[in-house]
């Protein structure tokens, strides 16, 4: 089994655990509808990425309501 010879100073423990920090997500601001959303994924207010239409939110609204009825 495999044992320490010496006990671990504070520093070097520290210093092991330095990328153990969590960090905050990266929230930016929509080119197209101005919601906030999540840098590099799709704005799910729109359905925009980039200027470009991933998701044409207004169609699947539309058959959400026709399936309810």
């Amino acid at each position: 089994m495999a044992v320490p010879k010496r006990k671990t100073s504070p520093s070097r423990r520290n210093n092991r655990r330095s990328h153990d920090a969590l960090r905050n997500a990266l929230i930016v601001e929509c080119t197209n509808c101005g919601e906030l959303k999540l840098a590099h994924h799709i704005c799910y207010s729109c359905g925009y990425y980039s200027k470009n239409e991933i998701l044409s939110l207004s169609d699947e609204d539309s058959e959400e309501e026709n399936e309810e009825k």
